[in-house]
């Protein structure tokens, strides 16, 4: 028998993806557009460093692509402003069974896509099972294991094997949003892997958003018109947008305070610090966290191929002192799981080097060096790993440890650390979907805690307790489950988290509701003249 859905506490994340520097600068991409006008109907600017690769949301996984995504698509659920804690009706609400393995979603009545068509459950299903089918699109693993099935015009129904309570949360992501069928079907889309439909999504529109797709140029600029036919929650207040493609930092900020944009994405934390009268900023944890790995196998680190050196530079660090790297928003990370997520702690490591010189010794630990593997070309978040690195180098050899820097670029290390080549690294993680699920990967035989050579049987108990917290369908019990597993990784794994940094989006103050949402970006249609 089917329940209303339960509002668990599926907290913030961020569409974890690795930003990617666009290749062209600011005023050069500005195409006789009105700059940063501000009145409602006329043009607004934004100038973010370009990290997409397609117009297609079957296919788009990137930030920048997914904020474009969420403008022109609308999806089955919905986040309210920037709280992605629980997610809400967009196109549909839905319905679960108490073992979280099935989900029926009932469309709003009345919705159009941009050729006025209406919005139907064979939609939806063609929309999603086109991604199933697409097995080389990046979205396509978060509709792995479910089917889904027409019920009738207005009702889809979703099923799985395990439970999946975290699929409300899955379905919010711009990649999944909902295509008219019809009209990409004639212009090449299927479901069956021969899809070719991003060509011409790439040149058109087939959503139900707010805006349309005007044109697409993918190394200067996008813009965007007000969908003519739209009738959700979100009316657009300009009639054109221009995302702009400008890498340099300084170049934003140039823009922003000449006036020749209205928002811009990608300040650091030093450049919102000092900005005037005139701007305003959204300040607020990203949702990535930045750790370190100690790599679990012998093969690889040997004799020190231990958690006890792990909870050695755990309390070593100040990370107070790490934190001023990390600039406006930034937060020190309470565990694996980022504050503000279901289950996370509510505080982190203190410096201990009483605690610290105990582990060392149970570790083994005689003054052997360590190589500390990191890109150097990556920041995240505006935090430079390279003078983090450094600081860290620092501070353990003060704790009477000695690390060796071994910086690559990115492009470079990212193979050892994929392939668990790594015997102390320095890297990044952040969620696919806003659910604490997306956590999980550190557990002993996971993705992360293999890349840290930390197989299954190395830690039943920390592997069982990530496995109960993926299958947890009670609420209470599975905020439980989470914190469990984050306390327990805090004690005895291999990982130290270190920094969740920032994300800082200035506009300026004839504008609000330009803010930062880890699962979108930034939601276009939110934005409004001030007043």
């Amino acid at each position: 028998m089917l329940s209303t859905l339960r509002k668990s506490a599926i907290a913030l994340g961020a569409v974890s993806l690795l930003a990617i520097t666009g290749c062209s600068g600011g005023n050069s991409a500005n195409s006789g557009n009105t700059g940063g006008s501000n009145s409602a109907g006329g043009s607004l600017v934004i100038d973010t460093a370009f990290s997409v690769e397609t117009a297609d949301p079957g296919h788009t996984y990137d930030p920048t692509g997914n904020m474009v995504a969420k403008a022109i698509y609308e999806t089955l659920v919905d986040f309210e402003g920037s709280d992605v804690s629980t997610p809400v009706p967009g196109l549909a609400s839905w319905e679960a069974n108490d073992g979280a393995t099935e989900f029926t979603f009932t469309l709003e009545d009345g919705r159009v896509f941009s050729d006025g068509s209406p919005i139907e459950a064979k939609d939806v299903v063609f929309s999603l099972q086109r991604i199933q089918g697409m097995t080389d699109a990046k979205p396509n693993f978060l509709l792995g294991g479910v089917t889904i099935e027409e019920v009738d015009a207005k009702t889809i129904s979703f099923t799985t094997e395990t439970p999946l309570l975290q699929l409300p949360a899955i379905l919010a992501n711009p990649a999944l949003g909902i295509i008219n069928a019809d009209v990409v079907i004639e212009n090449g889309g299927a479901t069956d892997g021969t899809d070719s439909a991003q060509a011409f999504l790439d040149g058109a529109s087939a959503g139900s958003g707010p805006f349309v797709l005007d044109t697409l140029d993918l190394s200067s600029q996008i813009v965007l018109k007000a969908n003519e036919e739209y009738n959700g929650d979100e009316e657009p207040a300009y009639d054109r947008v221009v995302i702009r493609n400008v890498s340099e930092s300084a170049t934003q900020l140039a823009n922003l305070k000449g006036g020749d944009s209205t928002v811009a994405m990608d300040l650091n934390g030093d450049q919102v610090a000092g900005l005037g009268e005139g701007i305003t900023v959204d300040s607020v944890p990203s949702g990535q966290t930045i750790f370190l790995l100690l790599n679990q196998s012998a093969d690889i680190n040997g004799d020190l191929a231990n958690v006890k050196l792990a909870e050695g530079i755990r309390y070593a660090l100040d990370y107070s002192a790490l934190l001023e790297l990390a600039g406006a928003g930034s937060v020190q990370a309470t565990g694996v799981i980022p504050p503000g997520f279901e289950g996370a702690l509510d505080e982190g490591i203190t410096q201990d080097l009483d605690k610290a010189a105990a582990a060392f010794e149970a570790a083994g630990y005689t003054g052997q060096t360590l190589t500390l593997q990191f890109p150097n070309d990556y920041p995240v978040g505006g935090v430079e790993f390279t003078p983090l690195a450094e600081r860290i180098q620092a501070q353990l050899k003060d704790a009477g440890v000695n690390v060796e820097l071994a910086p690559a670029p990115f492009a470079t290390e990212l193979d050892a650390y994929v392939n668990g080549k790594e015997g102390f690294g320095l890297w990044f993680w952040g969620p696919d979907y806003a659910d604490s699920a997306n956590f999980l990967p550190f557990a002993p035989g996971l993705k992360v805690g293999l890349r840290s050579g930390w197989t299954a049987d190395a830690n039943p108990e920390i592997a069982g307790l990530a496995a109960g917290a993926a299958t947890a369908t009670d609420p209470a019990l599975r905020t439980n489950a989470f914190t469990e597993f984050a306390e327990a990784m805090q004690a005895e794994g291999p990982f130290v988290p270190m920094i969740v940094p920032g994300r800082n989006i200035a506009s300026s103050d004839q504008v609000e509701g330009a803010v930062y949402n880890s699962v979108w970006e930034m939601d276009i249609a939110e934005i409004t003249p001030a007043g």
